[in-house]
């Protein structure tokens, strides 16, 4: 606490001072309804002395009674015209301070985008992504002569065994063939069958035409044979 503070006491800001008014204005409206509910009973309570003076017959203490019951009643509507009045103002206060909480809010937001914005380098950025996109580029390149590296390996000698297998394969179809025909004689390996005539299987008749079936079998062997 430096001397002025000692002296004419602490410095208080606008937000302390909003919110000592608003307390200020929330007590006074409490106990305007304190006073207001305590009127109300004693309104209450002069109805039934009323009542009871008239049926005693006591006609000037009724009238007197009556006179407080009438002053009562309009205290009691004074008192909730003051509260209204004081929650008007209760309110304005509470949204002005709510106006200034927002703008206080607002400020310290502004600070902080300008704070970011002067400390962004848009050209290191610009610089950075290029870069990025340059050793992408690198990256991916390298990938695709790695990926072709290791398919060329990984093919090596695969066509070779591709031609073994289909050899292997024909001749396991010949031998099969040549196990339902029976034995077919090797002349027929190197054959050549002229023109104009239909290779018949062995042991076909020799009538004028053999069964189809067995002329398509034989056809399909001598392709093989060759």
């Amino acid at each position: 606490m430096n001397i002025l503070e000692w002296a004419f006491g602490k410095r208080i800001t606008p937000q302390e001072r909003l919110r000592k008014n608003q307390r200020m204005l929330d007590k006074a409206i409490r106990e305007l309804d304190q006073v207001r509910v305590k009127l109300e009973k004693q309104e209450k309570t002069l109805v039934g002395q009323i009542k009871q003076s008239a049926q005693k017959g006591q006609m000037g203490a009724a009238k007197i009674q009556a006179k407080d019951l009438v002053r009562t009643r309009r205290y009691v509507e004074k008192f909730y015209g003051m509260r209204s009045q004081l929650q008007k103002i209760s309110l304005r206060l509470q949204t002005h301070r709510t106006n200034e909480q927002m703008m206080q809010s607002m400020r310290g937001a502004t600070m902080a985008l300008g704070s970011m914005n002067r400390s962004m380098n848009l050209p290191a950025l610009q610089r950075i992504a290029m870069e990025f996109e340059r050793e992408t580029a690198i990256m991916d390149e390298r990938q695709e002569m790695m990926d072709d590296a290791i398919d060329d390996a990984m093919d090596t000698g695969i066509e070779e065994e591709g031609d073994e297998v289909v050899e292997q394969v024909l001749e396991e179809i010949g031998v099969d063939l040549n196990q339902a025909f029976g034995e077919t004689p090797t002349g027929l390996q190197s054959a050549q069958v002229p023109e104009g005539r239909v290779a018949q299987a062995i042991g076909g008749s020799s009538g004028g035409g053999g069964d189809p079936g067995d002329d398509d079998l034989q056809a399909r062997l001598d392709s093989l044979r060759k």
